[in-house]
């Protein structure tokens, strides 16, 4: 009998991800809030606004139930979800360009309080009001909508981290393999379009402190997530637990990964498990 997967309860991690990047923001120069992110199109302080936009509008909707009456808020017939989402977040980005630092920063400590006892009052196994698409669900429970913001705020903390050279404070265990496991529950959607024998195993690998190995079994009805790595897969994929959240939360095709990361490594089946350079754990 397959050992089902156990939910990932994150809400209780948000003071403690928002207080560390409340520290980071406090700590820049006005140089390094303009400078360019590793990861993104966007620089430092954008990356904070679309922080406080997403707190905002979850707030709006879910805590206040509150949907804009006009069709500026809506996706368009012709307009993908990610176009839509890729809008939504030009548009806020224009708008706080004209907000310091200081006015950016105490808006989100406020807002981020609000979201995490929004969370912490939530029950984790209710439907929840978004589905996580880029894990191939129609309907999600709280855990793991409430999951996928904290890999939204993890990631994004991350990002400027790394673009201001500051030592990050979030890749401890405790902080980062929540998102990295996280992030994992989208394996088997990737793979679904791919065919293979029933039985086949893919094991992806992620080493240092935070890392841990993650499963998928092809069953007859589909890929399927395995609660624990056999010892024998037919493809294991190995890669850093800093390279993985930056594969990770980047759309690019499967050769600009390859040349991007020549430090992941495949054993076993190379044309099987390559399709986890196709794994992308964010929508926009």
């Amino acid at each position: 009998m397959d050992t089902p997967l156990k939910p990932i309860l994150v809400a209780d991690l948000f003071p403690d991800i928002s207080r560390r990047l409340m520290e980071l923001l406090r700590s820049l120069t006005p140089e390094e809030w303009h400078l360019p992110t590793l990861s993104s199109r966007r620089n430092v302080k954008d990356i904070a606004s679309h922080l406080l936009d997403g707190s905002l509008r979850r707030l709006s909707m879910q805590r206040d139930g509150y949907f804009a009456p006009d069709k500026s808020g809506r996706q368009g017939e012709k307009e993908s979800i990610i176009g839509f989402l890729n809008r939504l977040s030009d548009e806020w980005e224009v708008g706080t360009r004209r907000l310091s630092p200081q006015v950016l920063v105490g808006l989100i400590e406020w807002a981020d309080v609000q979201l995490a006892a929004l969370f912490a009052s939530l029950d984790p196994f209710a439907p929840a009001i978004f589905p996580v698409a880029w894990a191939g669900e129609a309907q999600s429970q709280n855990w793991m909508d409430v999951a996928r913001d904290y890999t939204e705020k993890w990631h994004h903390t991350q990002q400027i981290f790394e673009a201001t050279g500051h030592q990050s404070k979030i890749t401890q265990r405790r902080l980062m393999h929540p998102c990295l496991n996280i992030f994992m529950r989208a394996l088997p959607f990737t793979f679904h379009h791919v065919e293979a024998q029933v039985g086949s195993v893919v094991v992806v690998s992620i080493t240092g402190q935070a890392g841990g190995s993650w499963a998928i079994e092809k069953l007859a009805s589909g890929w399927q997530q395995m609660a624990e790595a056999p010892n024998r897969p037919n493809a294991t994929v190995t890669m850093d637990q800093d390279i993985a959240w930056k594969l990770l939360t980047k759309r690019r095709g499967r050769e600009a990964a390859q040349r991007q990361f020549p430090m992941i490594f495949i054993t076993g089946d190379e044309s099987l498990g390559s399709h986890v350079f196709d794994m992308v754990s964010v929508m926009a």
